[in-house]
Parts: C-alpha cells; sequence; structure tokens
C-alpha cells in the first residue's frame, strides 16, 4: 500500500511542475484549488447523495443514462459528479443533470477520508474504471453501498496478475459490479466474485437518446441540400489524409469533418486541398447560404453526435493513432462505419464488422474499395444501415437493469 500512496504523491508532483507549461495539467490543478473547502460550502447537511464518478468525457457518457433515469425516478437523491480529467470537467461542469460537479482530489488517505466526511454517500457508482483504492476502502468502512458500472475485466491486467492482490482486495466494496461481457462476469468468477452481473454498457441507452432527442441543424440541412452527406467524426491528421482524397474524387458527394482537436494547421489543409471548396461551420451565420462548397468543417463541439443523423456513411477517426473514438453515435442512426487499424480493443467496433456494418482500413485504396459499393449499391447500402441500426437496438437496456439492482 506504501508503493500506491507514494506512487500518488509523486504524481502530484510531477503534475504541478508540468502545470507550469501544459494548460491541461494547469487546468488540473487549479480546478483541485480550495476543492474540499468549496464542496463543504456546496453539499450541506443531510443531504441523501448519490456519487458517481467518471474519469473523463467518454466515461461521462456511460454514467450520463444512469444520472438522467437516477433524477427521473428518484428524486429524492441529491446527485454528486467528479472528474479525474480535465477533459472531463471543464467541458461538462456546467451539466444540470446532477446537483454538485467537482474534481475527484488525488487520492491519498487523507483527501479519502475528508472527501467522505463532507460527501457522506449513500451510494457511490464507479464508471468502468478508475478503481482508487484509497476511497474504495473508506467506503468500505463506512459502509457505502458501491458499485461499478459498464466494466470491463481482460486477463492481462492488474486484478489477475500475482502482485495484483491489493486491486484484488479494493474489488471487495463493490455491492454488485456491472459488466459489459460474459468474458468480464467469468474473469471475476475465476477471482472468486459471485456479484457480478453482465448488464451490458450504457453507451447504448445514451446514444439511443441521442437519436431520439438530436435537434434539427437547419444549417447542415442547407449545407446537404438534396445530395447526400459523409460524415467523419473526431478525425486526426492521417485520417484527414484519407478523406481528402475521398473528397476529390467524389465531387457529388457533400462531407462534414469534425476534428477531434481543432489544429489550425491540420484545418486550413483540409480548406486549401478540397477541390470542392471548403466553409467553416463557425464562420457560418444563422442564414448563411451554401452554394457548391463540397465540405462544412465542423470546427465547433457538442453538434457531432446530432450531425450524423442528416449523413448516409460515416467514418471515425482516431484509428490510425491509440484507437478509434465513439462508434455508436454513428451506427445508432444506420450509418456504415469506416475507420482506421486500431479497433481491436473496441468490442462494439470488432462486433460491426462482423456483422457487415463497419470497415477497417489501412490506407485510401481500402477506404475507396468500402465506399464506392455503398455510394453506388443501394441494396448493400440498405442491409450494412440495417445491420448498424439493428445492433445499437438491440443492446439497449443496461441502465433500467443497473438501477432495477441497485434499487430493489
Amino acid at each position: 500500500m506504501w508503493i500506491y500512496n507514494w506512487s500518488l504523491a509523486i504524481y502530484a508532483v510531477l503534475i504541478r511542475l508540468a502545470a507550469l507549461r501544459i494548460p491541461k495539467a494547469r487546468q488540473w490543478v487549479e480546478g483541485r484549488r480550495n476543492l474540499f473547502d468549496r464542496m463543504a460550502r456546496a453539499i450541506g447537511p443531510g443531504q441523501r447523495i448519490v456519487w458517481v464518478h467518471a474519469a473523463s468525457l467518454g466515461e461521462f457518457e456511460q454514467g450520463r443514462p444512469i444520472i438522467e433515469k437516477l433524477r427521473e425516478q428518484h428524486p429524492e437523491y441529491k446527485i454528486l459528479l467528479t472528474f479525474f480529467s480535465p477533459s472531463g470537467y471543464e467541458i461538462r461542469k456546467n451539466y444540470p443533470g446532477a446537483d454538485y460537479i467537482f474534481y475527484l482530489p488525488i487520492d491519498t488517505p487523507r483527501n479519502a477520508r475528508r472527501f467522505l466526511d463532507i460527501v457522506r454517500p449513500e451510494i457511490a457508482v464507479f464508471v468502468k474504471y478508475e478503481f482508487w483504492i484509497n476511497l474504495l476502502r473508506g467506503l468500505r468502512r463506512r459502509k457505502v453501498r458501491t458499485y461499478v458500472v459498464s466494466a470491463i475485466f481482460r486477463r492481462n491486467s492488474i486484478f489477475f496478475r500475482p502482485y495484483g492482490g491489493m486491486w484484488r482486495q479494493a474489488l471487495e466494496t463493490f455491492d454488485t459490479l456491472f459488466v459489459q461481457n460474459e468474458e468480464s462476469k467469468r474473469l471475476l468468477a475465476g477471482l472468486g466474485f459471485d456479484n457480478t452481473v453482465v448488464a451490458g454498457d450504457t453507451r447504448f441507452d445514451r446514444v439511443a437518446e441521442i437519436a431520439r432527442s438530436a435537434p434539427r441543424i437547419d444549417l447542415i440541412e442547407r449545407f446537404r441540400g438534396s445530395g447526400r452527406l459523409f460524415v467523419a467524426g473526431s478525425t486526426w491528421g492521417p485520417d484527414e489524409e484519407l478523406l481528402i482524397r475521398l473528397m476529390n474524387d467524389n465531387p457529388e458527394v457533400k462531407f462534414v469533418v469534425a476534428p477531434h482537436e481543432m489544429d489550425e494547421t491540420r484545418i486550413a489543409r483540409l480548406m486549401a486541398e478540397t477541390r470542392g471548396g471548403a466553409v467553416r461551420y463557425t464562420a457560418c451565420s444563422p442564414d448563411s447560404q451554401f452554394g457548391a462548397e463540397q465540405l462544412l468543417i465542423l470546427d465547433t463541439v457538442g453538434l457531432l453526435s446530432s450531425v450524423y443523423g442528416y449523413a448516409t456513411w460515416s467514418y471515425i477517426g482516431g484509428g490510425f493513432g491509440v484507437g478509434i473514438h465513439n462508434t455508436l453515435e454513428a451506427a445508432t442512426f444506420g450509418l456504415p462505419v469506416a475507420f482506421g487499424p486500431n479497433y481491436e480493443k473496441f468490442k462494439e467496433a470488432r462486433d460491426l464488422v462482423t456483422l457487415g456494418a463497419a470497415r477497417p482500413v489501412t490506407d485510401y485504396e481500402q477506404l475507396r474499395a468500402w465506399f464506392a459499393p455503398l455510394r453506388d449499391d443501394p441494396a448493400r447500402l440498405q442491409q450494412a444501415s440495417r445491420a448498424a441500426k439493428d445492433y445499437t437496438t438491440s443492446h439497449q437496456g443496461a441502465t433500467e437493469l443497473i438501477l432495477k439492482t441497485v434499487f430493489e
């Protein structure tokens, strides 16, 4: 245990040094300044608290259906939402679905005690991962009902290593472990855990709600016009190299490209090398009229998941880096999906490939070979679209199962 605590102390020192020159590290540090005082002022005595922790933005999206259904079904509780990463907190710090939103303090024994003394949660929910040892021990000592949701366990993770005893002990805190697949349940059974429920992934519930409540975006409608639209989401440089060639080879198709980061150099390249002309979303007004422009660059946040609803085909970025981004937001609208080669650790991507709803590509020729039949053959397009839609529909329901179990 001393190695764990010592490692966190070193991490805290290093991130404070990094904050001198790295903006995200600075946000991490500044966001935790006077954290306990701010929490104590906000969370009054006598509140019945459900604490939901999400590491970052992706985990928040998995936890969001639970938060919103919990607020609807159990208004007697106040909801505390915590983040570890600035990329989650800074984007969702004004999220109206939670009563209190804070950074999570670094998991030292003293911080864990102070945090739990202030919050006094009745229920704690960890989304997917981030098993903080001192906090989990504190929850167990205080007999707080504690759950992990949408979790995935793999054979090579620390829980199944000879030196993972401390982490295996931490899992004993959870009243129920809600996992995504049977493999996770089997692995946990091998450790002696019989309190595992295969509930699936709450992201399917989230993307279904996005599709149901997607707002009308008049500007996208006008840009698409009477033609067909290809939407590429969360793209990086290597993705955009392929997409530029695809755009230039398909001048009759409109494209929306949403870069994962607003890199001005890459945006400038997209605008310069798209022969059909390009415009930035932030340069448009509500009255903008479009002519022959082929590309709309979505250089803003918060719209991509709804923009997929206007598309016929999609591409998800990140597959030429550490891994692809969210494929389900596109698939829930019945879109065939393409992405780069690094997708194997994402079960939903593997499933979509198996079903014929998605295709991994390693170069432009593979992207072209995937796209051309879907462009030219309505029956093939309909088959891929139906496979994507049916897959996302059939995997809904995790949120209801989790809340029914927690509150039964």
